[in-house]
């Protein structure tokens, strides 16, 4: 029941999140997924689109598709996770930084090893001539 007057209380302000639509519950919720749906197919349709045209610059074609999908990668967060700036998601949004953080560091670290390994081995050239 103060989920509901929470809700309200939000709505009379004006803090509502996209994803977070109001009206009959079913209503509400397809709605919202509805919506989400068409951003996501929206943006996988621009992204096949940009990769074929002409529309973008060459070279800044994986610039321009990292922030598409970035932007859906939103729209998932909102609209099918339903992740808002609410005190009532506050410990999902710490989850999902958190989660973000340990890819960042992987990836990274992984990026970074590589790239020291490739630095310090001998070429493979010196390797067959030790060899013989």
């Amino acid at each position: 029941m103060s989920n509901d007057i929470e809700r309200e209380e939000e709505v009379r302000r004006g803090d509502i999140a996209p994803g977070d639509e109001q009206g009959p519950a079913v209503v509400r919720g397809v709605l919202g997924y509805l919506i989400g749906f068409a951003l996501a197919a929206a943006l996988t349709a621009v992204s096949f689109y940009i990769t074929r045209s002409t529309l973008v610059w060459t070279p800044s074609i994986p610039i321009a598709l990292s922030v598409l999908a970035v932007a859906q990668m939103g729209v998932h967060v909102v609209f099918f996770l339903h992740m808002t700036s609410g005190s009532d998601n506050l410990n999902n949004l710490l989850a999902l930084a958190f989660g973000l953080l340990i890819v960042l560091l992987l990836v990274l670290g992984s990026l970074w090893i590589m790239s020291h390994l490739n630095h310090r081995t001998m070429p493979v050239e010196h390797i067959m001539r030790m060899q013989r």
